[in-house]
């Protein structure tokens, strides 16, 4: 069974009740295997959680940034709640040492399915301070892992979707829009794979895969700017 008090003292917080905690971080394919576990898994937390992750990231927005316009908010916001995003806040308080898997989960290693997994832990973890601790505590949680990345990421413009800046980069530095051609399709209707080619002028920067065009441009999009060092 994991140890929480490491947990505990990284996030600077003791839980009145350490079963909430636990719950946090079981997923459901634990209680497949062990339906006697006294907790239940951690969906419920993390709906909660997502709900006060957003109003806390949302204020913050509002209070702090008067003159920003609203779609500007929104896309700041998306890039601070997104999955991508809890998955590094998972990885820097090592939520994977304390997550309820089945051996299966366990063994899986498939990286997008365990950094869902992992995100998701971060919401319920939210949703278990916001319930054992509350709103203020639940809100300097907040702040502190996951608003205080909002710096790098205006810095670093990555509130913008890959094809976005990619398009504002090329314009800006080569004066062309890039298009997207697709080089190639394989699988059956239902499991189709499209390759999709990034070009600038004639000049192809970059190919990228996806399970739908939009997934494939965007795939291209992002190796496009790593190549160009964009």
């Amino acid at each position: 069974m994991p140890e929480f008090s490491k947990l505990q003292k990284t996030i600077n917080l003791t839980f009145k009740n350490d079963g909430i905690l636990r719950q946090a971080l079981v997923h459901r394919s634990y209680l497949n295997e062990h339906p006697e576990f006294a907790c239940g898994h951690n969906e419920r937390l993390e709906f909660l959680g997502d709900a006060v992750l957003e109003i806390v990231v949302t204020e913050y927005l509002y209070l702090n940034y008067p003159d920003t316009p609203e779609g500007d908010l929104t896309n700041w916001r998306a890039s601070l709640v997104n999955a991508k995003m809890l998955y590094v806040i998972a990885t820097e308080l090592e939520l994977e040492n304390y997550l309820y898997l089945s051996r299966g989960e366990a063994k899986d290693k498939d990286k997008k399915s365990r950094h869902y997994i992992l995100a998701n832990a971060v919401e319920a973890l939210i949703g278990a301070i916001y319930l054992d601790q509350g709103l203020d505590k639940a809100k300097v949680f907040i702040l502190k892992m996951i608003v205080s990345k909002l710096p790098e990421i205006l810095k670093t413009q990555a509130y913008l979707d890959p094809k976005s800046r990619f398009q504002e980069q090329a314009q800006d530095k080569r004066g062309v829009t890039p298009r997207y051609d697709i080089l190639g399709e394989e699988g059956p209707d239902h499991a189709k794979m499209f390759t999709v080619g990034l070009y600038l002028g004639e000049e192809l920067v970059a190919s990228g895969e996806g399970s739908s065009k939009q997934e494939a441009q965007v795939d291209a999009a992002a190796k496009g700017l790593k190549t160009l060092n964009w």
